[in-house]
């Protein structure tokens, strides 16, 4: 059974940082792209950054260029999230995303607050 557990989220005040979680498990992770994806209220859920099974990054340069770091430990299977300089309009519930055989595969999320 395909699992992934996004933690990590919290309160916290602007140009704070904060790391973000996801364990991934019941599939060769490995071998997997794997992504963050977020959504604040009332909009669409929007790609953040992905990394590739060998570690290689993908961010989303329009929004998170420069402030948040993907990044990987197969032997863990987990994925991390590192958010700086974190603004109000970061906040939104992060997921975690893989995709296997085509279909997207997505935890319960992670609520981010940016708040002063």
């Amino acid at each position: 059974q395909v699992q992934l557990v996004e933690s990590g989220g919290g309160l916290v005040q602007p140009g704070g940082s904060l790391t973000l979680y996801c364990a991934a498990s019941g599939f060769d992770f490995r071998s997997k792209l794997m992504s963050w994806y977020r959504q604040a209220p009332e909009k669409e859920r929007e790609f953040v950054a992905a990394i590739s099974p060998a570690g290689t990054q993908i961010p989303n340069k329009n929004s998170v260029k420069g402030r948040f770091t993907i990044s990987r430990d197969n032997d863990k299977s987990m994925v991390y999230l590192q958010m700086n300089n974190l603004a109000p309009e970061d906040a939104a519930v992060y997921y975690c995303e893989a995709i296997l055989d085509g279909t997207p595969y997505w935890g319960k999320g992670t609520l981010v607050t940016v708040s002063s």
